[in-house]
């Protein structure tokens, strides 16, 4: 199996970051085109992507402000029993995130495009918590 893990700091309280990672309106800020769902754990949570990316996913890990976890049900077959999570820690008002994306079935093109993508979607997320931008889901990979 294969893992990716992105590591950084958001200059936010916790608080804020959780609302990003998990609550629609927050992952619509900077990861999906549009989701639904309701933050707790057990809960099912919808992303649309596009036309052919409608994914599911259930909330596997729900901790307020400290941890946010999803399991993809729904998703491309690289994805499908893979889990996207967040760990947070305050660090004084700012937040100390660990990202991962844990249980790729292998290391194969789609796992090392998927890294790169995480890491512009995170930087989206830091931008948009810090400064309060913006970038409409067309043009997120090309900033």
């Amino acid at each position: 199996m294969a893992d990716l893990f992105h590591y950084f700091h958001i200059n936010v309280p916790p608080g804020k970051v959780f609302e990003s990672i998990s609550t629609p309106g927050g992952l619509d800020k900077w990861w999906s085109k549009k989701s639904s769902g309701k933050p707790a754990l057990g809960e099912i949570f919808q992303f649309h992507f596009g036309p052919e990316y409608n994914w599911v996913a259930v909330v596997s890990k729900f901790i307020p402000n400290r941890a946010f976890e999803l399991t993809m049900i729904d998703a491309d077959q690289d994805w499908v029993g893979s889990t996207v999570g967040f760990r947070l820690a305050d660090k004084n008002s700012t937040t100390e995130v660990q990202f991962y994306h844990t249980g790729w079935k292998e290391d194969n093109e789609h796992y090392r495009i998927s890294n790169y993508c995480w890491a512009m979607y995170l930087r989206l997320l830091k931008r948009y918590l810090e400064f309060g931008e913006f970038v409409p889901y067309e043009d997120r990979l090309n900033v």
